[in-house]
Parts: C-alpha cells; sequence; structure tokens
C-alpha cells in the first residue's frame, strides 16, 4: 500500500517536472504507466498540467495535451484558465494555440474579476494582446457580446484593460487598445443599480480616476502622450476633484505634470475628419500618427524648457530645402509648407501633401454647426472629398543626370501646383504654420528619466 502511495506520488512529481521544462518523451512514458495523472493538479494552487504548461511557453506539451482531449477552459483555485496564465506570461504561441483550441476569452477569475485581456494588458505582452483581440474580432464574442463592450470590459474593481495598460507604463498597450475603441473617459466606478446605489472601488488611491490619471500616477511619458494624442481631457476630474496634473504633482513626477498643467498648450488630437476617410490603409494611418506624436513631441521640448512656442520663422525653416530635394528623386516638396517632402497622395486626383498638412488638415476642419458632425476632408488643391490616401513610395536614385533633370521638374510642378491651388489657401492658414511646427527631428526627452519614479508593485 505504502509502496504503491510512493510510486504514486514519484509519478505525479515526473508528471509536473516534464510539463514545465518541456519534455516531451518523460511525459509520454509517464502518462504510458498512468493515464489518469493526465487529470491530476498541484495540491494548492490546483495547476492543471495544462495551466503549467501554459505558463511556462511549453508549446509541445500544450499541443499534446489538447490532442488529448483536455479542455482548455479548466480553471485553477483562483478561477484562472490557461489561457490567462500565457497572457500574462507573454507566451504568444500557447495564446494563439489556446484560442485555436476555442478557449475562451471571456471568462473571469477570482482574484479580481479580470479576463486573459486584462492580463494582456497589465503585463504588457502586447502581442498577446492583439492576438485576444483579433479572435474577439471574429468569434462569437463580437456577434453575442459586443466587441467594444469586450474591449471595455471592467474587472472587479472597475478598471479596464486601459486602466490597467496605462496606469503600469505600458504604452504600446494603450496604443493597441485606443486604436480598437478602447474608452478615454471611462473611470474606476461600478454602478450596482440591484441594490440602488453606486460603489466606488479604490483601485488607485484615487476613486473615479480615468486612465489619465493612472498615467500621471505611473510617471509615463508615452502612455500620456498617447492618451492626450487620442482626446483624453486634462480636466477630468476623479471622485476626490484631483484632475491628472495634480495627480502628477503628488508623485513627484515633474515632466509628466508640465504637459497635464491646463494652463500650457493644446495637444494636438487625432483628428475626427480622418474617420471619414474610408480607405486610410495602414500604412498611412502609421505615417500620420507618427506625424501627430512628432508635432507633439516639438510642443512638449518648449513646454518642458517653461518658454511659450513659436514657430520658426520661414527662413529658417527653407535653409537647406533644396539640398534635401536632390537627394531623393521621385518625391516633391509639400506646395503647402515647403518644408517637408511628400508622403502622402490623394487618390483619384494625385495631388500631394506631407504627412504633417494632411493633419493639419483635418484638425482645422471645424465641425457643422447645424449638424454638429466633421465635414468630410477636401483636397486644398483641387476641393474634391478626399476619400482615400495613399503612402508615396520614396526610391533613391543614383544617377546624377536623372536626379538634377528630377529637381528641375519638381520645382516646376511645384510652382504649378502652388497657382492650381491658390485660391484653396486662403482658409489654411494655420496648416503652414503646423507644418512648419514639426520639423524632422522629433527626439525623446532629456529630463524623461528624472521624473521616473522607484518601479511600481503589482496591484
Amino acid at each position: 500500500m505504502g509502496q504503491g502511495l510512493s510510486c504514486g506520488t514519484s509519478d505525479e512529481h515526473g508528471l509536473f517536472s516534464a510539463v514545465q521544462c518541456g519534455d516531451v518523451d518523460t511525459l509520454k512514458d509517464v502518462l504510458e504507466r498512468n493515464p489518469s495523472l493526465i487529470h491530476h493538479s498541484t495540491v494548492y494552487d490546483r495547476q492543471s498540467p495544462l495551466h503549467i504548461a501554459s505558463a511556462n511557453g511549453q508549446i509541445e506539451v500544450v499541443n499534446m495535451l489538447l490532442h488529448q482531449s483536455i479542455n482548455p477552459d479548466l480553471l485553477n483555485r483562483y478561477k484562472q484558465t490557461p489561457l490567462m496564465l500565457a497572457a500574462m506570461h507573454g507566451k504568444i504561441s500557447c495564446v494563439e494555440k489556446l484560442i485555436e483550441a476555442g478557449a475562451n476569452i471571456l471568462k473571469f477569475d477570482s482574484l479580481n474579476g479580470r479576463t486573459c485581456l486584462h492580463y494582456a494588458a497589465y503585463y504588457g505582452h502586447f502581442e498577446s494582446l492583439k492576438a485576444i483581440l483579433s479572435s474577439a474580432c471574429t468569434s462569437h464574442v463580437a456577434a453575442s457580446w459586443g466587441y467594444a463592450r469586450f474591449v471595455n470590459v471592467r474587472d472587479g474593481k472597475g478598471a479596464t484593460p486601459l486602466h490597467l495598460a496605462a496606469r503600469q507604463r505600458r504604452s504600446e498597450c494603450v496604443h493597441i487598445l485606443l486604436d480598437n475603441g478602447a474608452l478615454l473617459r471611462f473611470d474606476t466606478v461600478l454602478s450596482l443599480p440591484s441594490q440602488g446605489r453606486v460603489k466606488v472601488w479604490d483601485y488607485t488611491g484615487f476613486p473615479g480616476s480615468t486612465p489619465l490619471h493612472l498615467a500621471a500616477r505611473g510617471g509615463s511619458l508615452d502612455c500620456i502622450r498617447e492618451l492626450l494624442a487620442w482626446g483624453a481631457d486634462r480636466l477630468h476630474r476623479d471622485a476626490s476633484g484631483r484632475i491628472p496634473y495634480t495627480v502628477a504633482l503628488r508623485y513627484h513626477h515633474g515632466a509628466c505634470a508640465a504637459l497635464l498643467n491646463p494652463s500650457s498648450a493644446e495637444p494636438l488630437v487625432w483628428p475626427s475628419p480622418l474617420k471619414f476617410i474610408s480607405q486610410l490603409n495602414d500604412e498611412a494611418k502609421a505615417l500620420l500618427e507618427r506625424a501627430l506624436m512628432e508635432a507633439n513631441k516639438e510642443r512638449e521640448k518648449n513646454i518642458l524648457k517653461g518658454t511659450d512656442y513659436s514657430a520658426p520663422s520661414p527662413t529658417q525653416s527653407d535653409v537647406g530645402m533644396d539640398d534635401n530635394i536632390s537627394e531623393v528623386s521621385d518625391t516633391e516638396v509639400c506646395c503647402i509648407c515647403f518644408d517637408q517632402l511628400c508622403t502622402i497622395e490623394v487618390q483619384d486626383c494625385g495631388h500631394q501633401m506631407c504627412a504633417h498638412c494632411v493633419l493639419a488638415l483635418c484638425c482645422h476642419n471645424k465641425p457643422n454647426p447645424t449638424t454638429t458632425s466633421p465635414p468630410e476632408p477636401v483636397c486644398p488643391f483641387c476641393r474634391s472629398n478626399i476619400v482615400q490616401l495613399h503612402v508615396i513610395k520614396v526610391t533613391k536614385d543614383d544617377d546624377r543626370d536623372r536626379d538634377l533633370y528630377s529637381s528641375k521638374l519638381r520645382k516646376s510642378r511645384r510652382s504649378r501646383n502652388f497657382s492650381e491651388g491658390s485660391s484653396s489657401f486662403k482658409g489654411l492658414s494655420a496648416v503652414s504654420s503646423f507644418g512648419k511646427m514639426t520639423g524632422r527631428g522629433s527626439g525623446r526627452i532629456a529630463a524623461e528619466n528624472e521624473w521616473i519614479d522607484k518601479p511600481l508593485t503589482l496591484d
């Protein structure tokens, strides 16, 4: 009897060791001797072999266990699924395999009421985050539960994945969530209508915090940049009446406080008229977003220096322009700002602009007061509606003769385009300054690391 118990204990130990190390051969030998062990779990945490394999990224073991018809939604002591543990540890191959095997992305644990999306956002594993969001788009979740609802799902303390990503300084996850419809004005307040009252969870020390409040507490300039660029409100107050600026000051994040100060210049925000462009492909969108962030970084430099922003004069911006032109054979200088190279082309009419001027064109389109909706952006040269934008492919040319010819051709085209659209520039006086404001360099803020606190502890 005792010998049998000892052998069983030894086999069980061998099973979990083999699973953790990814030793498939040993695992097969153990299961051949005692097939029932595949359903065993650890004594205290109730971790199944699939939990352990997923957490350690042992994809071969995960494949083997799933082929044995193991339930992909097994629960441990805290009602965590193998998918949650894979997302927590950033094991993207296991995340994808479990989703492929039918793992439920809508499971909630019993620790904090979090889903696998919360775990990926909290620990900053953006690849796992993308895989889970992609699954939500194509699975029954989008149809039955709602994709927007899933992206903004709250945990047991009222925090959405965006709250967690902002609190933990996960700027890439913040960007992905915002790009997928995460709401900026959600705060950490849970309403319980069945009890006829509102319950406030103190997740951050400041109940009612928005993601911007949490980014201010964490001291992440990158997260604050992303949130502000997507339209986060610097004046939104938490349950204690604090704005993000006050939170940043309390935690001694001086650089963050400077950007969040309501008296500092407003950041440029991703313009809503671009939403009316039916075919804004990923490449063009990435180029425009980069231009927006560069513009805001230029503004930040002056804010952090404590000086008011002033745009460089045209003479400063145009210095060396012709030298820069001669380096590129197939790209013209933007005929709006005469500072940046054209990178965006308007489909159908073929007119070209730099990304900065495309953004400025859309940023300065004000909503129609009668319809309260932004107008569709129009080409400043021919006034036709912009329905599609493409990125211009820039190619280098080593032939000097052709380079010289291209330079002359561009100058003639520039004068032709300018005269062709001269009547359109009267209402775009702010566009030129936008293009010149950004220049070519962006650079990181030198003082950023000076304001970072000690590493954050997990909640």
